[in-house]
């Protein structure tokens, strides 16, 4: 897979304690990386991270505090970086802007300043969002060069991020200056709404429902109406690795934005992913919450993926009903027979990658 660049790799992951870095950190190892990872404790109880028991190295410590990412980074000596550790909730973003920010703005500054010393690293990937682009619930899908944004504190601080990738790759990762006065390549990757096993944190659609299945309880559901760019977590990380790939390789011109969202058919309404749900996993039990907040929430979330298709020749796996039924039957095998089935279900994707000629697998 992905021309075999990550067998023996030194790879730095921050936020490998999270949902997505838990699983990228599965891949990685699978393929023989020689993995680092640099979080906060897992932020939940049970955790992805802790269930797969992967034997990586791991340090508990905090991306605000650049001192010791620098150490890690003279230590380790990585030769790719993913960013993944954020302040992820955007409704935890309203309680704490601050942490939010501190957390998603200058935990970023912090690890390109931290990389900018590193002497070994030749790549750096800064996971953001789709939420970073300055939504105007548009039904066709946000480009790479669309204007970023965000009207709240969580997908702000993400658009902010973006700026900050890009100031960076101008003025201390300038493309025209690669291979003389530095040798790091800097990209970021945007996703869609992100689903899979072994996700618990609070306030996301999947995760509340399985919370309150697995209680006996019924789950209130709000915002049914809105749509969003469903896709298996495996998706995103696919495109980041091709992404990894192609920085590895030298190749320049990949050291940009780029969007990592499902096809058309996956945009679907929260309403009808509950409705799906149900269906695999009968035992769930919902009710639509009438009552409003006030908090502010997307309707239309949508990403253009194009760039990545044409120029990377990245494209989705699994479709929308798959992602959804995958996720659900993690959490039915987890709390019904205590099983984690992770690794099947990457062992699944790949197969089925290769089943339709990928050009990653």
């Amino acid at each position: 897979m992905f021309n075999n660049i990550y067998h023996n790799k030194k790879v730095l992951i921050t936020g490998h304690t999270g949902f997505k870095g838990s699983w990228l950190a599965l891949w990685l190892s699978q393929m023989g990386a020689k993995i680092t990872g640099y979080s906060l404790r897992p932020p939940t109880q049970p955790n992805h991270f802790d269930l797969l028991d992967i034997g990586m190295n791991s340090i508990i410590s905090d991306i605000r505090d650049i001192e010791k990412l620098g150490q890690v980074l003279k230590e380790f000596q990585p030769e790719i970086l993913f960013h993944l550790a954020a302040q992820p909730i955007v409704r935890l973003s309203y309680k704490d802007p601050v942490e939010t920010f501190s957390s998603n703005v200058m935990g970023t500054i912090n690890v390109f300043e931290a990389s900018r010393m590193s002497g070994s690293l030749r790549a750096i990937i800064n996971v953001t969002s789709d939420k970073c682009y300055e939504n105007k619930e548009s039904t066709s899908g946000y480009k790479e060069n669309d204007p970023v944004g965000g009207y709240d504190p969580y997908s702000a601080s993400k658009g902010c991020s973006e700026l900050i990738t890009s100031c960076w790759r101008n003025s201390f990762f300038n493309l025209k200056d690669y291979g003389r006065s530095h040798n790091i390549l800097l990209a970021s990757g945007r996703a869609g709404n992100v689903i899979g096993g072994g996700d618990w944190a609070i306030d996301r659609l999947l995760p509340d429902i399985m919370r309150a299945v697995n209680k006996n309880e019924k789950v209130m559901i709000r915002n049914p109406n809105a749509a969003r760019p469903w896709q298996h977590v495996l998706e995103s990380l696919s495109g980041y690795l091709l992404l990894g790939q192609k920085l590895l390789e030298g190749q320049v011109e990949f050291a940009d934005a780029w969007n990592f969202g499902p096809s058309d058919d996956c945009n679907v309404m929260v309403g009808e992913i509950v409705c799906q749900v149900k269906h695999t996993w009968p035992k769930v039990d919902y009710e639509i919450n009438k009552s409003c907040d006030g908090l502010h929430e997307t309707g239309i979330l949508k990403l253009d993926s194009s760039k990545s298709r044409t120029r990377m020749q990245w494209e989705p796996v699994w479709d929308g009903k798959s992602a959804v039924e995958k996720t659900i039957l993690w959490y039915r095998a987890f709390y019904e027979s205590h099983k984690v089935q992770s690794l099947e279900d990457l062992k699944s994707y790949v197969t089925d990658a290769k089943r339709r000629h990928i050009l990653w697998s």
